[in-house]
């Protein structure tokens, strides 16, 4: 593993409140967050945990006016992975989130068999080209034929937040898609377990035993043999927009994968359009958008889609 730079460690900071006086340092930091598991990580993998200046151990007792700092382990990236100059483009930044656009054809992580030209290789070489000191902690994942808004953390603490949220439906996601043939409903809900299905290591399936999967959907345009629509989700299973739109009769333009035709594009015709989650650490609210790419308006064109 490649450590990073010791002088960008992530730092947090707060005021102890009346609410709070009293509680043991480490019943104040679970309570902004932070896990046993990460405790562990800032004791031993070269963090600290200061009150009033003093670095202490997690047995002490907080009073009210307390300032409590916590600097997080530096940061490390696997020595496999290599880092890329690919032209990233970035759609959102701050100090401890990034928001990116994935292109169709990119894979979100390296593969076995493709060591390069991932998202995680062109993260890591855009915080190279901007001396940042952050891991490659990626949110939110899309397939590799999937384009739009990916979400990754600067720091595994601020992952492991995120993670937090999305099991909290906290992290929301509107995707657009081009459906074939005409969806008859402006909108509508699919509430369809699914699971791999038998023999396959890729294809998922409408399966009465597999795991729940909900997917809500809105009916954007139509053309004459397609149907634009916005899908957000409930749940988050692998595929789970495909295997929902062609069990619904719908199957996705170019998704062949599933039923759809190549005759308008060459992909599934899906792409994450916005992003959406209160902010780990501020709170703010953020909402990051991905205009559709060139290939979909194409095809919403070829199709005669009129909204």
């Amino acid at each position: 593993m490649t450590h990073l730079s010791m002088d960008k460690r992530l730092k947090m900071e707060w005021n102890v409140t009346s609410e709070e006086h009293g509680l043991l340092l480490r019943e104040f930091v679970g309570l902004k967050g932070i896990s046993k598991r990460g405790l562990t990580a800032i004791k031993y993998g070269g963090g600290g945990l200061y009150l009033n200046h003093e670095e202490v151990t997690v047995r002490r007792e907080c009073h009210t006016g307390d300032r409590i700092r916590v600097y997080f382990p530096p940061e490390t990236r696997s020595d496999s992975l290599i880092s890329e100059d690919l032209g990233l483009e970035v759609l959102y930044e701050d100090n401890w989130l990034l928001a990116v656009h994935k292109p169709a054809g990119m894979n979100t992580i390296p593969s076995r068999d493709a060591q390069t030209g991932s998202l995680a290789n062109a993260l890591a070489g855009y915080f190279d080209k901007k001396e940042i000191a952050a891991g490659i902690h990626i949110a939110t994942r899309l397939d590799k034929d999937t384009s739009g808004v990916v979400l990754a953390a600067k720091y595994a603490h601020i992952h492991h937040l995120l993670s937090e949220m999305q099991q909290s439906n906290l992290v929301n996601r509107e995707y657009h898609a081009i459906a074939e043939g005409a969806v008859v409903n402006d909108e509508g809900t699919i509430d369809q377990p699914i699971s791999r299905e038998p023999g396959s290591i890729i294809t998922r399936m409408v399966d009465p035993d597999g795991q729940r999967a909900v997917t809500h959907y809105k009916k954007l345009a139509a053309g004459d043999r397609h149907t634009m629509l916005s899908f957000t989700l409930e749940t988050g299973r692998t595929h789970q927009i495909r295997v929902h739109a062609a069990w619904l009769g719908h199957p996705l333009a170019g998704d062949d994968l599933y039923g759809g035709k190549l005759d308008f594009i060459s992909r599934q015709a899906l792409h994450c359009r916005k992003l959406s989650l209160p902010h780990p650490v501020t709170h703010d609210w953020i909402e990051v958008e991905s205009p559709l790419p060139a290939d979909m308006i194409a095809c919403m064109k070829k199709t005669g889609m009129n909204g």
